[in-house]
């Protein structure tokens, strides 16, 4: 007789990394449940027989505790991303990016969850002169954004046990396609402004930036669920592919879209001063080390997936559809 595969619940499951998450643990044989408001809509995510949608609040304890019912592992995105976003109503940022948080692991534990992956952020570090960023740095978070999901992560790992297995993750700036786009992400918002006004304007530019490829942060989400407890179980890890200042990303781009897209002609490039001062250089030599695990995708590759995409017609409305940018949709949401 067959074993009935485990089941995942993926809170923010029809955001931008779940859309391209689910149907990769899909595609592994898990049973997936998504709780999510669906701000996007649901047709970001596939119809499949091991899919359940579950539209409903996470501060809703009550729905909670039956999304995490006969749930194996959960892997938690849902947040309000971004600063502009978070900053629209602080108030209920926090409800939904921290307030919850620590209800969420309580009734995941007491579900008997197995196994906890909490999506942090590399920008719980804020400002670093440091030339590599490790897991050991100190959190200097500039935002509320960055302050509240940095606020999390001890909280998960007082939960931490034998039975209960927790790790946290801090991706860098995710990057590339996704049926659920954001166009509101330094890499994707280039790539667009390239392609559909043939010209990138760069606010600062000596920043440094970290990103990843979003089916190498989701692949990682996937793998996560295998791996032994004793490697991950209390453990943090950064993941980011490499680090580059936001000018560099630009030429990156305004050279790739040239490449790939020539009908388009010469792509202008312009910079203009930027009071954000967001400035990191992480390192992901721990992820590597101690599980083995290094990005394979670049932002080139990125990059040419997104053309890909803008040539297909898959990205109608780009410029001014509000889908594509969490502060519009989250405005039109009547949520904020």
């Amino acid at each position: 007789m067959a074993t009935k595969r485990p089941t995942v619940l993926v809170t923010g499951g029809g955001g931008y990394v779940g859309a391209v998450l689910v149907p990769k643990l899909l595609a592994k044989g898990y049973r997936v449940r998504v709780i999510d408001l669906f701000l996007f809509g649901r047709n970001v995510l596939p119809t499949h027989a091991a899919l359940e949608l579950v539209a409903a609040d996470i501060r809703d304890e009550k729905a909670l505790a039956k999304a995490t019912a006969g749930v194996e592992s959960v892997i938690h995105l849902a947040c309000i991303s971004n600063d502009p976003s978070f900053e629209l109503n602080p108030g209920l940022s926090r409800s939904i990016n921290y307030d919850c948080f620590e209800p969420l692991v309580s009734i995941s534990r007491r579900a008997g969850v197995r196994r906890f992956v909490y999506a942090s952020t590399s920008s719980v570090y804020g400002v670093s002169d440091a030339p590599d960023v490790t897991e050991e740095h100190p959190l200097v978070p500039l935002t509320d954004y960055n302050k509240y999901k940095g606020m999390c992560e001890p909280i998960l790992l007082r939960y931490q046990a034998p039975a209960f297995t927790t790790v946290i993750i801090r991706p860098a700036t995710v990057c590339g396609y996704s049926p659920r786009l954001r166009l509101d992400l330094t890499v994707n918002i280039l790539t667009s402004l390239a392609i559909n006004q043939r010209r990138i304007t760069v606010f600062g530019g000596a920043q440094k930036r970290p990103n990843i490829h979003i089916d190498d942060i989701s692949d990682l989400y996937v793998e996560l669920l295998d791996v032994p407890a004793d490697l991950i179980a209390g453990k943090t890890f950064n993941a980011a592919y490499q680090n580059h200042t936001v000018a560099q990303l630009a030429e990156m781009v305004r050279s790739i879209v040239s490449r790939e897209m020539p009908e388009l002609g010469p792509i202008a490039l312009e910079t203009v001063p930027s009071n954000d001062t967001r400035s990191y250089h992480v390192s992901s030599e721990k992820i590597k080390r101690e599980l083995s695990w290094s990005p394979r995708r670049t932002i080139e590759d990125a990059v040419m997936d997104l053309c890909g995409a803008f040539r297909a017609g898959r990205i109608p409305d780009p410029l001014n559809d509000t889908r594509y940018y969490n502060v519009k949709t989250i405005q039109a949401s009547g949520l904020a």
